[in-house]
C-alpha cells in the first residue's frame, strides 16, 4: 500500500539521497512546505521569505518499510538539536520539520520524538501537513547525478555513511 511521508531536515538534495537508498521507498521529490506563498521558488525560497523548507516527499510502500523507520532514519541522519541550520546550510529553509498527514503520523511522531535522546534538545517542529511545491528540475536526483562535486562529497556522502553505519536492514546499496 503507497504511502506518503514529508519531512524537511536541510538541503533536500541531502534527504533526497538518504531516502532513495531505503527499501520500500518507491519515489522521492524535492520541495518546498510549511510556508505561506504560493509555487515558491528556489531563489524565493532561498531569501527567507516565504516560510517553506526545502523539503521532500516519500512515496513509500507500508508493507516494506513503516512510517515509524522512515522517522528514525530521518532522525539518524540530520541534527534535529540545531534551529534553522544544518551544517553549512544556515537559513530558516533549512530548518528541521516533521509534516504529519493524518492522526496516525502524529502518534508515532510524538512516541519517536519521547524515545529519543540527544544531548541537546531536539528542535523539530511537527506540523500538519498543508502543500507541497516541487521544485525546479535541476534539484530533482541531485546526489546520483552529481556524485563527484564537492558538496556531495563532503556533505551529502557522509551522511549515507550515517545511514550505512546504523546497519539499516532496509537499505539498498
Amino acid at each position: 500500500m503507497s504511502t506518503i511521508a514529508t519531512f524537511a531536515g536541510g538541503c533536500f538534495w541531502c534527504t533526497e539521497a538518504v531516502f532513495q537508498r531505503i527499501n520500500g521507498v518507491l519515489k522521492v521529490t524535492t520541495g518546498y512546505s510549511g510556508g505561506e506563498v504560493k509555487n515558491p521558488t528556489y531563489e524565493e525560497v532561498s531569501t527567507c521569505s516565504t516560510g517553506h523548507a526545502q523539503s521532500i516527499q516519500i512515496e513509500f510502500d507500508s508493507e516494506v518499510v513503516d512510517f515509524e523507520t522512515l522517522l528514525r532514519t530521518y532522525f539518524e541522519t540530520h541534527d534535529p538539536t540545531t534551529l534553522n541550520q544544518q551544517q553549512y546550510d544556515i537559513g530558516t529553509q533549512y530548518r528541521s520539520i516533521v509534516f504529519y498527514h493524518d492522526e496516525k503520523q502524529l502518534e508515532i511522531i510524538r512516541k519517536v520524538l519521547k524515545s529519543l535522546k540527544f544531548e541537546k534538545p531536539i528542535v523539530t517542529e511537527v506540523k500538519e501537513f498543508e502543500k507541497f511545491y516541487e521544485a525546479e528540475d535541476y534539484h530533482k536526483n541531485y546526489y546520483n547525478n552529481h556524485k563527484d562535486r564537492p558538496y556531495c562529497q563532503i556533505i551529502i556522502r557522509p551522511k549515507l555513511g550515517k545511514l550505512y553505519k546504523n546497519n539499516h536492514k532496509s537499505t539498498q546499496g
